[in-house]
């Protein structure tokens, strides 16, 4: 990506110029590490536009986009390998329907896509061509994070060059290799029991967790077997973890300035529990840690015996979707949640799904639930926001080993389930519909998996202060 970086700034200077927003509509490996840099970066300069991400297809997010994002102000960019992602192409088509100006969109995809045929027939003022020998969820370097970051006005060139800092390292012999390492320290974790990896991050780059769930849960979490990423659960007291954790913790040095991260570190390892500390996790080191994560996930995947850059159970959960949107949406009873719980073994983890809108102030709620029910359990938590997790966590959760409790909610409809442009459903269906079809695909791999009510799960957080 180096090779080249002047002209593409050039291009993607361009359409920044005369717009405060830029728009990302992807998921998955198109959508999240943009995510990571809308999250952790400020602008470029001050008149840079702004960096948002949209992977859901709840409802109240598009209201609230459309209400905060003038269209005539918005640079819509598409974000798709296979250019037929359900969700990327249906929130094209609602964008489109909003402010149909080809100056406004721009597309990035592969060689030969259905995004590329559709930008180029409507004049799109650019589509972008990756190389489609990149998987999604490896692209993080590749035109689906470089051009995010440049629209932002972003250091992508810092990204790219710590990037090939990391390289050289990589290039090392086994013993002093850092991927080597951290894969051998996650397969050996994963084949002595202790696959729920806990990631610790510094919180310049917490979002980094999201990239990296993917990262290891779609490459691992395959043939009964995988790494189990655990992000974005607040580190707790030693005891409450049981024996089946391995934490690895990214420490940026010069930011522990009063020791608190290295403090925790210490106490999780006089407790007995494995430690791998990973150097580097700076904003300026992001590129590095990227190369870094994606090196030891081929690697570890190759010491599990399994095969990395595939993931053969994501397509069932869309093939679950289409039937529902067909037949119609089925009548899924909710149950106790306490009896799911019941359920819960020694060595398991429980995932929370939340098909809800990901402003809404019940997510917070949620994550409390979340601590509260891995400090009840003694097990591993981890908690998806859908449709976003389909494209993350789904591989593991039915291809991955059988050790997952799953509680599924789905937040109310509103009145304007906004309708998508051809289409003879809204964008309240089709999330019901993709909540409905991997419920019935986890149920057809024998998980354990039901939907329970949300208050039911709000009610197991923590009364408000």
């Amino acid at each position: 990506m180096q090779v080249g970086l002047g002209a593409l700034a050039a291009e993607c200077a361009k359409l920044a110029a005369d717009v405060d927003h830029v728009l990302v509509m992807g998921m998955g490996g198109s959508s999240l590490f943009p995510e990571v840099l809308a999250r952790s970066f400020t602008a470029g300069s001050d008149d840079a536009p702004t960096l948002h991400v949209v992977d859901t297809t709840d409802p109240l997010t598009l209201h609230r986009i459309a209400a905060e994002l003038p269209a005539d102000r918005t640079l819509h960019v598409a974000a798709s390998k296979s250019g037929s992602t359900i969700e990327t192409r249906s929130h094209l088509e609602w964008a489109w329907e909003r402010h149909p100006d080809p100056a406004r969109f721009a597309a990035i995809t592969d060689p030969g896509s259905e995004l590329q045929a559709l930008g180029e027939e409507r004049g799109f003022a650019q589509v972008w061509l990756n190389r489609s020998d990149i998987g999604g969820r490896y692209s993080a370097l590749s035109h689906f994070g470089v051009v995010p970051a440049l629209l932002a006005g972003l250091d992508a060139g810092a990204l790219l060059r710590s990037a090939s800092a990391m390289a050289e390292r990589l290039r090392g012999p086994v013993g002093v290799n850092p991927a080597a390492r951290l894969a051998a320290v996650m397969a050996a974790g994963v084949r002595t029991g202790r696959d729920k990896v806990t990631i610790l991050l510094p919180d310049t780059i917490a979002t980094f967790g999201l990239w990296l769930e993917q990262l290891l849960a779609e490459s691992t979490g395959k043939d009964g077997t995988g790494v189990i990423p655990v992000v974005g659960e607040p580190l707790g007291d030693p005891e409450v973890y049981g024996d089946d954790r391995l934490f690895i913790a990214v420490v940026d040095a010069e930011a522990d300035h009063d020791g608190h991260a290295t403090a925790a570190i210490t106490a999780l390892a006089d407790a007995g529990h494995p430690v791998h500390v990973v150097e580097g996790g700076g904003l300026d080191d992001l590129g590095g840690q990227v190369l870094l994560w994606e090196a030891a996930t081929a690697l570890c995947g190759a010491l599990l015996g399994i095969h990395p850059f595939d993931q053969p159970d994501v397509a069932a959960a869309k093939a679950a979707t289409n039937k529902v949107l067909a037949d119609g949406l089925p009548d899924e009873p909710e149950v106790a949640v306490d009896e799911l719980l019941a359920q819960v073994r020694p060595g398991d983890y429980i995932g929370i799904q939340a098909f809800v809108d990901p402003g809404a102030p019940e997510v917070a709620r949620l994550e409390q639930a979340r601590v509260a029910l891995r400090d009840r359990y003694r097990v591993a938590t981890t908690f998806g926001l859908g449709p976003r997790f389909l494209h993350s966590t789904g591989q593991l959760h039915k291809g991955g080993p059988d050790t997952g409790v799953f509680l599924q909610v789905v937040g109310p409809a509103p009145d304007d389930g906004i309708p998508v442009p051809g289409k003879p459903y809204d964008f309240a269906t089709l999330e019901r519909a993709q909540a409905a079809g991997d419920l019935l695909t986890l149920r057809e791999r024998g998980r354990r998996a039901a939907r329970v009510t949300l208050d039911s799960l709000l009610a197991l957080a923590p009364p408000s202060q």
